[in-house]
């Protein structure tokens, strides 16, 4: 038998040595020859303990568990252990199956880079022009507006909590709590619609509070409301729209 010479830091394991022995000699994983290749294993690893390598006691575990196979294998058998499992087949599962993830790793290795040399454009962000807006309108429009709202809620509302208010006690809802969720709203989409700041869940305290805190905002410039005839419903934005 040729002497092999192996370098044990170009292995990434006891699997990846023993499966190169394997296919230097050209046998199958299936039918390993366990005492020639126990022994080329063993002659791989001769000095690995002074190789200081991280992962040296992989290699002597391997090595142990040959060792054992080849023992196993030179006994001789008694009648009663012939249908007993070959104890070579729990390595050769674990050498297929560490096969096909090198062969993949191979595999995702060739397509490492191979869009090393591709330059990809940005995505462009299309800016719509805002149309002018120089329509003054009164709060009682929005009143108005609100009033609609409300009393589409009133015709389809389930009772409310308030209707229990003398076991559950009154809802209280704040003002200021309702201006932080528009905020919130808004931080998501820069233009929304009135309408859509009432839930058909909302309590009648929550779409009041709503309401106060549009025209809180509104007053305080932090919130501008322009009509959309298309929509039939107030435009909600924050920045002003120059007329």
């Amino acid at each position: 038998m040729d002497k092999i010479l192996y370098k044990l830091d170009t292995f990434e394991g006891p699997l990846d040595l023993l499966l190169t022995l394997i296919q230097k000699n050209k046998v199958s994983i299936y039918d390993i020859p366990i005492v020639e290749i126990t022994a080329q294993y063993l002659e791989a690893i001769d000095g690995i303990e002074e190789a200081n390598l991280d992962n040296t006691s992989e290699f002597l575990v391997m090595a142990s568990h040959l060792l054992y196979i080849k023992s196993r294998m030179l006994l001789p058998k008694k009648e009663e252990e012939e249908e007993e499992e070959d104890p070579r087949e729990e390595l050769a599962r674990r050498l297929i199956e560490y096969q096909k993830f090198k062969e993949l790793s191979q595999e995702l290795r060739k397509n490492e880079f191979s869009t090393k040399n591709m330059v990809f454009r940005e995505t462009e962000k299309i800016k719509f022009p805002i149309p002018e807006y120089d329509i003054h309108h009164e709060t009682d429009e929005l009143l108005e507006a609100f009033n609609s709202i409300f009393q589409r809620k009133l015709r389809k509302a389930q009772p409310e909590k308030r209707a229990f208010s003398q076991i559950v006690g009154r809802e209280k809802v704040s003002v200021d709590d309702m201006v932080e969720k528009i905020c919130k709203t808004l931080s998501k989409n820069k233009r929304v619609t009135f309408t859509s700041l009432f839930m058909p869940e909302d309590s009648r305290p929550e779409m009041i509070a709503t309401f106060l805190a549009v025209l809180e905002m509104i007053k305080l410039n932090k919130l501008f409301a322009n009509y959309d005839d298309n929509r039939k419903d107030f435009i909600l934005t924050t920045e002003k729209k120059n007329g």
